[in-house]
């Protein structure tokens, strides 16, 4: 397993769709891309596109930016994503397509059910907040806007705004300290249970 880091912004692969319909930039793929037990990225969408079904997959959607996004499944249901953040789980080999208001981004966090078990929360962030990391686990922490800083010390750059951190452990459970102003996405992931 690697080791936590802060990814910028700058550094996410901007990426086509698997259908090719629209474009993501992908922030993390663990264990990396192609066959990934976890992926998140942030999908971009400025006309109505249909998404890439991807049976054995749990997904959930946190609208970034934009007026709003309807995801119309072809079994007739339509769910609104509204701002401010606007979110949806459900199961990725559903059908539907993607109606935006205008261009939008959407946080895309996805993973493989035989693999592995996710839990997503917005939160603001005033002051510290303290995430224990056990063995085994990812937590993943996304500025949405606003500063931040994990830890005290040197070895993390600060995060600004659209920025990702991975919080790991290292052989046994660990601390972080995140310390800043304004929102947060933060997602657990961890290995499915056998």
């Amino acid at each position: 397993m690697q080791s936590s880091r802060v990814i910028p912004a700058n550094e996410y692969r901007r990426l086509r769709w698997a259908n090719q319909a629209g474009w993501t930039r992908e922030i993390h793929a663990d264990p990396g891309t192609g066959h990934w037990a976890w992926r998140i990225s942030i999908a971009e969408l400025d006309r109505a596109s249909p998404f890439s079904p991807l049976p054995g997959v749990e997904r959930e959607l946190v609208l970034l930016r934009g007026e709003g996004l309807r995801l119309r499944f072809a079994d007739d249901a339509l769910v609104e994503l509204h701002p401010p953040h606007g979110r949806l789980r459900f199961d990725g080999g559903r059908v539907l397509v993607g109606e935006p208001e205008g261009r939008c981004e959407v946080f895309n966090l996805m993973w493989r059910r035989d693999a592995a078990e996710a839990q997503l929360w917005h939160r603001p962030l005033t002051g510290a907040m303290v995430v224990f990391v056990e063995p085994g686990s990812t937590w993943i922490v996304h500025l949405l806007g606003g500063h931040a800083r994990i830890g005290a010390d040197a070895a993390f750059p600060a995060l600004a705004a659209g920025d990702t951190a991975l919080l790991r452990a290292q052989g046994q459970r660990a601390r972080y300290v995140i310390d800043g102003g304004g929102e947060v996405l933060l997602a657990r992931i961890d290995a499915a249970a056998r």
